[in-house]
This record gives structure tokens, sequence and C-alpha cells, in this order.
């Protein structure tokens, strides 16, 4: 007889990455290892999960709530493991946590590193997207978010450093187009813009005292990676509204350099999300603890 827990691991594998195939490489299992666990959990509920094809699997709608369910339940196993762990007095396990692309390149590594070698037995499972992401829907212990939050969320919230970014040209692009003196020439400028799932920013709000100016901007180049709009820049080929810390390297070294420096971007707030159940295990205790003390408002 199957594991149950096991097979709830497999079920969320195979749900993430789509396929019996993809899961059972992920898991080092067989893809028939893989199959029995799902037609054991769909023989248990008497019902289907997965709708089946040739090439990929999607939920049912049983599935979809039966998944949400597992992630529950896999926290709490995962949760009792760490109390267990917490009476040795050491915090230990696996730590899944999900952060915004740039951030989580720029600052956030250097942070995890230090604190895997403060905490060498935790465990960081880290992914980077900039999709908006649930702690408890989308099956991450901890979630750092930018912007701002919604006011039905159920989850706990913790504010933390807000996300500075600045306007910076290369000199090279300045020399050949023009220094912007007012808010208002950017308009004549290309302009960098950054663009997600939810769209590409139409226009840049800007601020000094009590004027503020909101400009509509065009450009060129739109991306989703901001690393791509950065080498851009500094390439010469417009003007970025980027993360301050991001491009501090490179304004050091004068690569890139202040566009209307008198004039301000609002800072986008930044928060740790989670979900600490009735009882915080360990790893996250110490994890938010940290993240508070790293990165405070």
């Amino acid at each position: 007889m199957l594991d149950r827990l096991t097979s709830m691991k497999v079920f969320i594998k195979v749900v993430e990455l789509g396929s019996f195939a993809a899961a059972a490489q992920f898991l080092a299992l067989s893809p028939q290892m893989v199959a029995k666990h799902i037609e054991a959990l769909e023989h248990h509920l008497g019902t289907r999960l997965l709708h089946r094809t040739t090439r990929r699997q999607s939920l049912t709608d049983i599935g979809r709530l039966y998944c949400e369910q597992c992630h529950l339940v896999l926290n709490a196993a995962e949760r009792a493991d760490s109390l267990a762990a917490d009476t040795l007095g050491t915090p230990r396990g696996t730590l899944s946590v999900s952060a915004p692309v740039t951030f989580g390149r720029t600052v956030f590594a250097p942070f995890l590193s230090n604190f895997q070698k403060k905490y060498p037995e935790i465990h960081i499972q880290l992914s980077l997207t900039d999709q908006l992401v649930h702690p408890t829907m989308d099956g991450y212990e901890a979630v750092i978010r930018i912007g701002t939050l919604d006011t039905d969320l159920t989850v706990i919230s913790r504010p933390l450093t807000a996300y500075h970014r600045i306007l910076c040209a290369a000199p090279a692009y300045l020399a050949k187009y023009g220094t912007p003196m007012m808010p208002e020439d950017l308009s004549n400028h290309q302009c960098l813009v950054y663009e997600n799932a939810a769209g590409a920013a139409t226009s840049w709000a800007l601020s000094r005292g009590s004027s503020k100016r909101s400009i509509t901007i065009s450009g060129k180049l739109r991306c989703n990676d901001s690393s791509i709009l950065q080498s851009a820049a500094l390439a010469g080929e417009g003007i970025l509204l980027g993360y301050a810390q991001a491009l501090q390297p490179d304004m050091e070294k004068q690569n890139l350099v202040r566009v209307l420096p008198e004039w301000t971007i609002a800072n986008r707030p930044m928060h740790l999300l989670y979900n600490a159940g009735p009882i915080m295990t360990p790893k996250l205790r110490m994890f938010v603890t940290e993240v508070q003390r790293a990165f405070p408002p």
C-alpha cells in the first residue's frame, strides 16, 4: 500500500510540472510509479483528480480543491516535524520561499547566504518570480511581495524596506540625445519599459516637494526582465527606471548616471507574507525574524 503523504507530494509535483514524465524526472521515480501514486489517490477518493491527455494533465474541479488541501496537509506535517525538532533547540527542514526577481538576485541572495551560514540545518527552496504569488494557494511558506497588498489578504504580512527606484541612463545616451531637465522632457526620450503579466507602464509619476508630474512614456524596448533593461541602459539605448540597489554598482562606476535627480519616484511598498497556522515552525520563525532584521521598514 502506497504512503498517502508521499502520493500527495507526487500529485502536487505533477500539478506543478504539468506531466507525469516531468514529475518522475524531478522526483527520481519512474513514470509508472508516478501514475500508481495518482491512481492510488483517485481510488481512495473515488473520483478523478486529473484530466489526462497524451502530452499534459490538467486538474479537475475536485482535483483543484484537493490540491489546495494537499498543500495544507503537507505543510502541517512539515510543521509537526519542525516542532519535534524544536525540542532539540535547532531549527531545521526545508523552507519554500518566493521573492521578486531583481530583489532576489541583488539583495536577497546575499541575505540567504548569510542566513544559511547561521542556520545550516534550514534548507531554502527559493523561487524567483515577478508573478503575483499567494503563500497558501501556491504552496510557499514565505513570500516577499512588492506592491500594495489586497485588503482581504488572509495571511500574515510584515512591512519591509520600501522598494526604492531611480531614473538613470548611460553617459553616452545623454551625450547623444540630451539630458532631460524637466519631467516633461521624458516624453521625447527612449524609455526602457518594464512589462509583466499585468501589462507595461504607460507613465511615470515624479514629484519634487509639492509638485507632481505624471509623464506618458514610450520606447522601443519593453521587457519583463529588468536585467535586460539594465543591459540596454548600459548600452546607451534609453532611460531606465530601476531598483536603486541593483543599479548601485554601475552608478558607482559611472556607467550609469542619475536622470532628474531632484525629482523622486514614489517608493513601492514591500512585505513579507506567510501563513504560520496555529503554531509557527522554528524554521519559519527564525526566517521571519532575520528577514525583518535585515530589511526593516
